[in-house]
């Protein structure tokens, strides 16, 4: 896609019909939304330009080189929420951004996706602005945001865009730009000053309003649960919620995509390469899944501090084989390869083709995790299709390895899986995220027990052993998320030492808009029992729990001292 006047030029365009503002480089990949949204919009017939970081500072030229489209602006601040791309969960800023070119930072505004619409308004006030992504997203309703330790309201009041579009947002972007900014388009959100006649039809929840919100930490909890209990329906509400003499509306959302429909998108024509204009600079986020296959989407898992299911729903839609081998051979004709798939998978990789047997019983169902608290009866743990298509990979001529890179859920495996993945599929480190060993915690962060992670550990150990193979199995953790303790960190220190983990690289808790852990981070209260959490807030809190990952750091302290 182009991204000057001189490459419209090129093309014989004198004007466009929709111009993407992206705060990641351009990478003209299926992984990176906005090259996703931008060939969708060109295959369904518009002229589609994009300006990726744009220099929001100074005289906005980046923001006018392309003059007006003929359309809209369609804005998102990249693959991240600008502000946890920008800081640590420390509040430290960070040194680099890995969606960047040399991964150089300060490339983009903090609340990226505000700051460039309040520019393009300031611009062109008669040109209306469509949000998404991330960012826009998770932030579409009354959220708290940690970095400035506050509720703030949907980001469709401080960024004065005219529509929002949240989750995945193909269909929505095609309609918007077919029909313009109506507020009947499903898997939108929008600010009216009178609700009640433009939700005409379907069933309506009424959230508490943001004033009361701020008034009360109980009714943020509680107008929470109501947004996550409409969000893992199939068949969900639409959801209002009252701000000052304004609604924010949100419409429910369309049906789960189609295998057809996700191949559709796969089979556009991506260059699988960041835009030329980056030539000879390393961005390493594209590095790091150049050559990786995404082969499902969504993720059922429900983990309290996680935004996939969130954003891209909790049903799976997963690729055709066709469509998977289609892409690997397309990634065998790059000039970097050398034979080496980084990655099969998905967000949670080993969920592929997995759905309800029964979908009359999931249209009933709201539960937030098909694996929590108990694995669902409804669930079709069937991996013959995920098995098949490793085995296609790997018979491909090209192709040395096929690893699996992304995350994988041990407590939804079988044996004839686990043997496939460990023997066949793991770099020499297979990583995966227990996230913690206390009962209490894990409960609270919808992940299965500590015994159920021994269990895999040993069968990981039991079939290295078998194959003669030296691998590593490295747990994830995370420290001061709502629930845990000083004593809680204490007893994952001493299951560390008795495993010999010596954690190097550590997750320490932070609350990102719109998830039940930041949730109960804010208001100390879990939403679905109304009782109290206790939650390590100051730095002080924070550090020391971090500090009990390095128990051998402080073993030799003590050691040194005698």
């Amino acid at each position: 896609m182009p991204t000057t006047k001189k490459e419209l030029q090129l093309r014989g365009w004198d004007e466009v019909d929709i111009i993407l503002f992206s705060g990641d480089a351009y990478i003209d990949h299926p992984a990176f939304g906005a090259a996703v949204i931008g060939r969708v919009l060109e295959n369904a017939g518009y002229r589609v330009a994009i300006v990726p970081q744009p220099d929001w500072r100074g005289d906005y030229r980046d923001f006018t080189k392309l003059g007006r489209p003929r359309l809209f602006f369609a804005v998102t601040s990249g693959s991240m929420d600008s502000m946890v791309n920008h800081y640590t969960a420390a509040k430290r800023l960070r040194s680099d951004d890995a969606y960047t070119p040399e991964g150089r930072a300060g490339m983009r505004p903090d609340y990226c996706t505000i700051t460039y619409c309040n520019i393009l308004k300031q611009l062109y006030p008669d040109v209306p602005i469509v949000i998404g992504g991330i960012e826009a997203s998770m932030r579409r309703l009354t959220h708290y945001d940690y970095w400035s330790d506050r509720l703030m309201p949907s980001i469709l009041v401080d960024s004065k865009a005219d529509i929002l579009v949240y989750g995945m947002g193909e269909k929505q972007i095609v309609e918007i730009a077919k029909r313009g900014v109506q507020h009947d388009i499903p898997q939108t959100a929008y600010l009216v000053k009178n609700e009640k006649k433009n939700v005409e039809s379907g069933e309506v929840v009424y959230l508490q309003s943001h004033e009361a919100a701020l008034k009360s930490k109980r009714v943020h909890a509680e107008n929470f649960r109501l947004i996550e209990t409409e969000s893992n329906k199939i068949n969900a509400a639409t959801i209002v919620q009252p701000i000052g003499d304004s609604c924010v509306v949100v419409n429910p959302p369309y049906p789960t995509m189609t295998t057809e429909e996700l191949d559709a998108i796969y089979d556009l024509p991506f260059q699988y390469y960041p835009h030329p204009k980056y030539k000879n600079k390393h961005i390493p986020a594209y590095e790091m899944i150049r050559f990786s296959v995404c082969m499902h989407r969504g993720c059922f898992g429900g983990c309290s501090f996680c935004t996939i299911s969130a954003h891209q729903g909790k049903q799976i839609t997963s690729r055709s084989e066709k469509s998977i081998l289609k892409q690997v051979n397309t990634l065998k004709d790059l000039p970097e390869w050398k034979g080496y798939l980084s990655d099969l998978g998905g967000p949670s990789a080993n969920m592929y083709g997995m759905h309800g047997r029964d979908m009359s019983l999931c249209e009933k169902c709201a539960r937030p995790s098909c694996l929590h608290p108990n694995l669902c009866k409804n669930l079709n743990q069937d991996f013959a299709s995920l098995l098949h298509i490793y085995n296609k990979v790997d018979q491909l001529p090209y192709i040395k390895k096929s690893f699996v890179g992304s995350g994988i859920r041990y407590d939804l495996m079988n044996e004839q899986y686990g043997r496939e993945l460990i023997t066949r599929h793991v770099s020499g480190r297979l990583k995966v995220a227990p996230e913690h060993t206390s009962s209490k915690v894990l409960t609270l962060m919808r992940k299965p027990s500590w015994e159920h992670y021994e269990r895999f550990h040993r069968f990981f150990e039991q079939v290295n052993a078998e194959a003669g193979l030296h691998q590593q199995l490295i747990p994830y953790f995370i420290s001061s998320h709502p629930g845990c303790t000083n004593h809680d960190m204490q007893q994952l220190a001493e299951q560390c030492k008795r495993l010999h983990y010596r954690p190097e690289q550590v997750q320490d808790f932070t609350p990102t808009p719109m998830t039940l852990a930041t949730t109960m981070f804010y208001t100390g209260l879990n939403p679905y029992t109304m009782l109290p959490v206790f939650v390590a807030r100051t730095k002080e809190e924070k550090q020391k729990q971090n500090s009990y990952f390095f128990w051998w750091k402080l073993q030799k302290t003590k050691s040194h001292s005698k």
